[in-house]
C-alpha cells in the first residue's frame, strides 16, 4: 500500500506529519472497523534526531510528550516497538 493510498480507502485515518518515512502499514481495529496508521517508533525517532539535530534523549523526549502524548481523536495513529 502507498501512502497515498491510506486517505483513499479511509479518509477517517490520521497521519503523523513529517514521519512519513515511518510509515510501516495500518492496522485494522476489530469489531468496529477503522484504518489506523502505524509507525516505527525507532524510525520516528531517528528521525528527529536527523531533521533537527538532537541527540536521542531529546528526540525521545520531543516524542514521548509531543507525537505519543498527543492524542488527537480515535484515529489517531498508533506508534509500535518492535519486539527482539
Amino acid at each position: 500500500m502507498k501512502f497515498e493510498e491510506i486517505g483513499e480507502i479511509s479518509p477517517e485515518t490520521l497521519l503523523a506529519d513529517g514521519f512519513e518515512k515511518a510509515l510501516i502499514g495500518v492496522a485494522e481495529q476489530g469489531g468496529v472497523r477503522k484504518v489506523l496508521a502505524v509507525y516505527d517508533k525507532s524510525k520516528c525517532i531517528e528521525i528527529l534526531m536527523d531533521r533537527n539535530n538532537w541527540s536521542e534523549e531529546e528526540a525521545i523526549e520531543f516524542f514521548d510528550f509531543n507525537v505519543i502524548g498527543g492524542y488527537i481523536g480515535e484515529y489517531t495513529p498508533i506508534f509500535m516497538e518492535k519486539i527482539e
